[in-house]
């Protein structure tokens, strides 16, 4: 019998599905996750895909008076709520859109109560929330020592919880989409254990995730100094994950050209140090295309079976299309016990 306490856990893809099922019946998501996960990231994401109008609104920031707005008096005496500009307006807006509450449990209880009645009633006070539009939030989970506040039930009741996991293969794909470098990828082939390395009793400020493995790429690319490339690192991801970041960005540095590789796949030289051959199955699966696969599989068979999966894999979360070359299907049917 499942625990009582336990929860189900969704990677980022099935997250986005999932939100994307809840906005078109306009049913109210609350998506937890540790920090760094990805969980704002992933519902722009969703209101990109659907082509809706996103605003985010970070509630831990807010007092009541942000939400509700100032009060102000008509020509009559009678007082009125001046709506905030920050609140979707159709006409402005658009018909369609995302109102991402983030940070909602970490916001002071009266400012939950507003939401509450933003949530329940799709308005406050004077102010209606336009039909197209769809309220989610997102918050950390009580245990993480971040900034929360226990969330009212009566709130809780009103979404439907959703609980985000890390995992390495949805991060993978997503990576390849938004052009994290293939240094970082291929790291986190050699180490998947670091991409989230989340200890709310340890005191260290920085900490991998997969936020912050973006944030390390963006570093990277920018080719800072020598000098100070680690202390630049180690303060996104922490010390430890620096220094082993940076002892595989070494080596990285020094393979051969991937081309070199695709030009004589039978014999091109494979690398013995686990390390190099991730780094070098990572390069190669950057360089997929359907018009050169049938090489990247002829050195796929020269190497051990779970690096074969990697670069097999990188593939085709960077080209999809190459599932459909002859090299991949024969490859893929050789290895049906260990693919993907």
């Amino acid at each position: 019998m499942r625990n009582a306490n336990t929860t189900t856990e969704m990677n980022s893809i099935q997250i986005a599905d999932s939100l994307k099922t809840l906005t078109a019946i306009q049913r109210p998501a609350f998506l937890w996750g540790k920090p760094g996960v990805g969980k704002s990231s992933v519902m722009k994401q969703v209101a990109d895909e659907l082509g809706y109008s996103f605003i985010d609104i970070r509630l831990s920031q807010y007092d009541p008076v942000d939400l509700r707005g100032l009060p102000k008096v008509n020509g009559n005496g009678e007082t009125h709520w001046a709506t905030p500009a920050n609140l979707p307006n159709e006409k402005r807006d658009g018909k369609n859109g995302i109102l991402f509450l983030d940070e909602m449990n970490g916001a002071p209880q009266l400012v939950q109560a507003s939401a509450y009645q933003l949530i329940l009633d799709r308005g406050l006070g004077e102010y209606r929330l336009p039909d197209g539009w769809t309220v989610h939030a997102a918050g950390n989970r009580e245990g993480d020592k971040g900034v929360t506040s226990r969330m009212p039930l009566p709130l809780a009741n009103r979404f439907v919880h959703l609980f985000f996991g890390v995992d390495n293969a949805a991060w993978k794909k997503w990576a390849f989409d938004a052009d994290v470098i293939t240094e970082v990828i291929a790291f986190l082939d050699f180490r998947p254990e670091l991409l989230s390395v989340f200890d709310p009793s340890s005191g260290e400020k920085a900490f991998p995730s997969p936020r912050s493995w973006e944030f390390v790429s963006d570093i990277v690319r920018a080719g800072p100094d020598a000098a100070v490339e680690y202390a630049l690192i180690a303060g996104t991801i922490g010390q430890a994950a620096a220094a082993e970041l940076l002892g595989f960005l070494r080596i990285f540095r020094q393979l051969p050209s991937p081309d070199t590789v695709l030009l004589d796949p039978k014999g091109a030289s494979v690398p013995t140090d686990p390390a190099t051959l991730y780094a070098l199955c990572g390069a190669l699966a950057r360089k997929a295309s359907q018009s050169n696969f049938d090489r990247i599989a002829q050195y796929a068979e020269r190497i051990p079976p779970e690096y074969q999966v990697c670069l097999v894999t990188g593939s085709v979360q960077h080209e999809p299309e190459v599932q459909h070359t002859r090299a991949f299907i024969e490859w893929n049917s050789k290895n049906a016990d260990v693919m993907i």
